[in-house]
């Protein structure tokens, strides 16, 4: 079964090019396919790419974010658990650390529209706002959020080097 990494886009108005039906639609089709989590995740990414939908794609209270920490918006989740999409509120400086003691491999700064993809075991990362205003990033998993409860597996307390 292919397995999606996280793919992340971040979103404002006027950047949206597909809808969240587009985006399972071609989701779907690239997990439908028999390739490795690194294929699969790169295929995600572009059909993310292409299909980016805009802020819309959350209700106006949901895109207001909290300043206790990110809120995190489960959108769909595929019947047979091979993916999952969710959107993530980020308000100005917050971030979630995923990471550790590790040494750094890569970096990627998304500005509005970009997407960026991996797959394990390069999955350890940190997501932060940059910004100044509200943000708003569309994440795929290969796996059942639902079931899960949460896409982090592990958090590390250690600083990274």
């Amino acid at each position: 079964m292919a397995i999606v990494g996280s793919v992340s886009a971040t979103a404002s108005p006027g950047s949206a090019t597909g809808s969240l039906s587009d985006v399972v639609h071609a989701v779907r089709g690239v997990t439908a396919q028999d390739g490795n989590w690194e294929l699969t995740s790169r295929l995600a990414a572009e059909q993310l790419r292409r299909h980016l939908p805009g802020p819309e794609i959350l209700t106006g209270d949901q895109r207001e974010g909290d300043p206790a920490g990110y809120l995190s918006h489960l959108l769909h989740t595929e019947p047979d658990g091979s993916f999952s999409i969710v959107a993530m509120v980020w308000l100005p400086g917050q971030l979630a650390d995923n990471g550790g003691r590790l040494v750094r491999v890569g970096s990627a700064e998304n500005q509005t529209g970009q997407v960026s993809g991996f797959a394990p075991p390069g999955d350890i990362h940190r997501v932060r706002n940059i910004g100044r205003g509200v943000t708003i990033s569309l994440h795929i998993y290969g796996a059942d959020i639902s079931r899960l409860g949460c896409s982090i597996r592990r958090e590390y307390d250690l600083p990274i080097s």
